[in-house]
C-alpha cells in the first residue's frame, strides 16, 4: 500500500528505489536570517529547557546561502532528506557551495554530510574545501562508514540479494513466509544510514559574523550538507601529576600500537594512586583496554584521540565476538565487574562499518559500578556505551555519541541507581538511549537532559521493562523508522515494568513515524504490550509533542496477542500537542488511561482514534479514557470518553503547520 503525506513539496511513502534517495523537490536556498541558529531544526525558544547543554551552535544548511539545491523536506524512509536534521539538507554538485554566518566566535567546526557509496559498496572519499573568514582548510570526507542496505543486520553490499528471503517484506508488498523462489527486489534494497560527520580544528579563532563556506569537490558526483556545528574549544588540559602514557611508550603520532603503553600506565597508576593522563595526539589502540579502579583523563576530546582499527579474530571469542577494536571495558559482571572508573576528556574513534550483534566493538563496555564517564566523543563504534550488569551507581554525563552502527547507550540487565545526563547523541543505527531489563530487572535509573537526533532505526529513547525509571527533560528529534521518539515496551524478553515509570518534561520533534511493517502511524510516544501486560504506574507529565507525523500518543498490542495483554494505570497530565498528522491518541489495545490538562492544536484527524482490540462489541471499546479536566483544544470531546469506539484503522493524514510559540 502506498501511503502519502504532503506539506509544501514533501512526501511520506513506502518507497525503496534508490531513485528516491535524492528526492525532495530541489530548489535554491536563500538565507532567512543571518546566522540562523537552531536546536533540532527549530527555533531554540520552542525547545527551551529540554535536552543537553552543549558547547556548539547548530545551523541547518537549508537556511544558509547556497548555489546548490535544497532536498526535502521529506520523511520517507530510505531517502536522504528523511535522515537529515529537520528533514531537509542541501545537495551540492562539484564546485557548488553552501555558506554559513558564524553566530559566535569559533575555532572548531563539525560538518554533517553525505557522499555517494561506491558502486559495489565500501564508500568513497572526497575533500571538502572549508573557507572560514580568511582561513582556508581542507576536510576529508568519506562514505566508508555510511550506506547500509537490505534486511537486519544489514549489509554493506548494494548488490546483495535478500539476506532473509523468508522474512516479511511489507515495503515491497510481499509477505513470503515460505516463498519459493525468493521475491524479486529492487537493488540496492532499502538503502539507509546515509550520513556521517567530521570535525575540524581551524587552528585559529574566527570572529562572529564571519562566513564559513563549504565547497564540494569534483571527487564526488554530489555532496549533501546537512548542518554545521561551530564551537570555541578551550585550550588543551594539562595534567602534570599523573601517569603520562608517553612515559610508558605511547606514540602520539598514531603510527605505532599504544595499547601496551596504556596497560602499563594503568598498572602504574593503580599502584601509585595516580590518575592516567593522555596528552594531545592520536593514539592507535586496536583492542579493549580493561579498566578498574582507575582514572583516565585526556586533554579534551578535540585534542586526545584514541583511534583503532577493527581487527578480525582468528577464532571467535567466548562471548561470540569475531572482531575486536578500540574500547574501554570494565571487567565482566561474572568476574565481579569493575568499580571506581573515571574516563574523561578524550575521543574514541572506532572503525566499525557493519553490524554484527555478537561483536564487542563498543566505545565503552563491560560492567562499571561507582563510575563516571564524562566529556568523551565516541565515533564509529558499534554502540557508544553498552553496559552489561549487574552494576550500580554509574554516571554518564556530557558526552557526544555520534555515527554509531547500533545503539548510542544501553543499560542492559541489572543496572541500578545510574544516571545518563546531558549527553548529545546523533545518527545511531538503533535506539539512541535504551534500558533493557533482560532476565534481571533494571531499577532506579534516570535518563535526563539528553539530546537525541536522527536515530535511523528504532527509537530515540526506549525503556524495556524495569522498576522505578525516570525519563526527564530530554529532547528527541527526527526518528526515521521502526520506532519513534520515546518508547516503553514489554519486548525482547524484558522483565515486567514495576513500581513507576515517569516520563516527564520531554520534548519530541517530528516524531510519530510511519511503521513500515504494520502500515500504520506510531505516536511520538508509544507504549507497546507485546509479551506481557503493562500495568506499572506510568505518568507522562509536562511533555511537549511537536509536529508529529502521525500521532502524538500511541498505545498498542501486537495483533496476535491483542486479547491477551493490556496497558493500564496510565496517566497523562500537563501535556502540549502542537501538530499531528492524524490523532492526539491512537489506542489499539485493551486498558485505560487518564487525561488532565492535555492541550492540543493542529490535529489532523479525530482527536482520539480508539479501536481497542478491534472486536467492536455493543459495550464499546476495550480501552477506556477518563477526563480529569482541563483538556483544551476540543480533541477529547465528551462523546469520545469512556469506551466510545472512534476507530479509523488508517485515517487520512493532514500535515500540520510548523510548531510555533504556545
Amino acid at each position: 500500500m502506498f501511503l502519502e503525506l504532503r506539506r509544501g513539496g514533501w512526501a511520506i511513502a513506502a518507497a525503496t528505489a534508490l531513485g528516491t534517495v535524492l528526492s525532495g523537490g530541489a530548489a535554491y536556498a536563500t538565507p532567512s536570517t543571518p546566522a540562523h541558529v537552531t536546536r533540532a531544526g527549530l527555533d531554540p525558544a520552542l525547545v527551551a529547557g529540554r535536552g543537553a547543554t552543549v558547547n556548539f551552535l547548530e545551523q541547518e544548511a537549508e537556511t544558509a546561502r547556497t548555489n546548490g539545491a535544497v532536498i526535502g523536506p521529506d520523511r520517507t524512509a530510505y531517502t536522504l532528506p528523511a535522515e537529515a536534521s529537520g528533514r531537509s539538507a542541501v545537495r551540492l554538485t562539484p564546485g557548488q557551495w553552501v555558506e554559513f554566518t558564524l553566530p559566535k566566535a569559533a575555532n572548531a567546526l563539525t560538518v554533517r554530510y553525505s557522499l555517494p557509496d561506491a558502486p559495489n559498496g565500501g564508500g568513497i572519499t572526497a575533500p571538502l574545501t572549508v573557507k572560514a573568514g580568511s582561513l582556508t582548510r581542507t576536510m576529508s570526507l568519506t562514505s566508508q562508514y555510511s550506506w547500509l542496505y537490505n534486511q537486519y543486520q544489514f549489509t554493506n553490499d548494494p548488490n546483495a540479494d535478500l539476506l532473509h528471503p523468508d522474512w516479511w517484506i511489507t515495503e515491497c508488498a510481499c509477505v513470503p513466509s515460505a516463498t519459493t523462489p525468493a521475491p524479486v527486489i529492487t537493488k540496492p534494497f532499502r538503502p539507509m544510514h546515509f550520513y556521517d560527520e567530521q570535525r575540524l580544528l581551524l587552528g585559529k579563532t574566527v570572529k562572529a559574523g564571519e562566513k564559513v563556506r563549504l565547497t564540494a569537490s569534483s571527487k564526488a558526483a554530489w555532496t549533501v550538507i546537512d548542518l554545521l556545528d561551530s564551537e570555541l574549544v578551550a585550550p588543551p588540559k594539562v595534567s602534570l601529576i599523573a601517569a603520562n602514557v608517553l612515559a610508558f611508550g605511547a606514540d602520539p603520532t598514531g603510527r605505532r600500537d599504544s595499547a601496551p603503553a596504556f596497560d602499563k600506565a594503568i598498572a602504574f597508576a593503580r599502584k601509585t594512586k595516580l590518575k592516567v593522563y593522555v596528552p594531545p595526539g592520536t593514539f592507535q589502540v586496536n583492542r579493549h583496554i580493561i579498566v578498574d579502579d582507575v582514572t583516565i583523563e585526556g586533554a579534551g576530546n578535540w585534542y586526545t584521540i584514541i583511534k583503532g582499527r577493527e581487527v578480525a579474530l582468528s577464532t571467535p571469542a567466548p562471548d561470540g565476538s569475531v572482531h575486536t577494536g578500540v574500547g574501554f571495558y570494565g571487567k565482566d559482571a561474572k568476574d565481579g565487574g569493575s568499580r571506581n572508573v573515571r574516563l574523561s576528556g578524550f575521543a574514541i574513534e572506532g572503525d566499525v562499518r557493519e553490524r554484527i550483534d555478537t561483536d564487542q566493538v563498543n566505545g565503552v563496555g563491560g560492567a562499571m559500578s561507582d563510575s563516571i564517564i564524562d566529556g568523551l566523543y565516541i565515533h564509529h563504534t558499534k554502540v557508544g556505551l553498552w553496559f552489561d550488569g549487574p552494576m550500580s551507581n554509574t554516571r554518564v554525563t556530557n558526552n557526544v555519541i555520534v555515527d554509531q552502527i547500533a545503539d548510542g547507550l544501553n543499560f542492559h540487565t541489572g543496572v541500578t541507581g545510574s544516571l545518563v545526563r546531558n549527553n548529545f547523541i546523533r545518527n545511531t543505527g538503533d535506539d539512541a538511549l535504551a534500558m533493557w531489563a533482560e532476565k534481571v530487572t533494571n531499577s532506579g535509573n534516570t535518563f535526563d537532559r539528553n539530546t537525541v537526533q536522527t536515530p535511523t532505526l528504532a527509537n530515540g529513547i526506549a525503556i524495556y521493562g524495569g522498576n522505578d525509571i525516570t525519563v526527564s527533560n530530554n529532547l528527541v528529534a527526527d526518528p526515521i523508522r521502526e520506532g519513534s521518539a520515546i518508547h516503553a515496551g514489554s519486548r525482547f524478553g524484558a522483565e515486567p515494568f514495576t513500581g513507576h515509570l515517569w516520563i516527564t518534561d520531554n520534548t519530541t520533534v517530528r516524531a510519530g513515524t510511519y511503521e513500515l511493517n504494520w502500515n500504520i502511524g506510531l505516536g511520538a510516544i508509544w507504549i507497546y504490550a507485546l509479551e506481557r501486560n503493562i500495568e506499572a504506574d506510568i505518568r507522562v507529565t509536562g511533555d511537549h509533542f511537536l509536529d508529529s507525523t502521525y500521532n502524538a500518543i500511541m498505545l498498542v498490542a501486537d495483533w496476535p496477542v491483542k486479547d491477551l495483554y493490556s496497558v493500564t494505570n496510565l496517566h497523562f497530565k500537563d501535556i502540549r500537542v502542537d501538530g499531528t498528522g492524524t490523532s492526539v491518541l491512537s489506542a489499539r489495545v485493551a486498558g485505560s488511561a487518564t487525561f488532565e490538562n492535555v492541550d492540543a492544536r493542529n490535529v489532523g484527524a479525530v482527536g482520539v482514534n480508539n479501536c481497542g482490540t478491534f472486536h467492536f462489541t455493543p459495550e464499546g471499546s476495550e480501552f477506556s479514557l477518563s477526563d480529569l479536566g482541563g483538556n483544551d483544544g476540543g480533541w477529547l470531546a465528551p462523546w469520545m470518553l469512556s469506551n466510545t469506539i472512534t476507530c479509523d484503522d488508517r485515517p487520512p493524514v493532514v500535515a500540520p503547520p510548523a510548531p510555533s510559540p504556545w
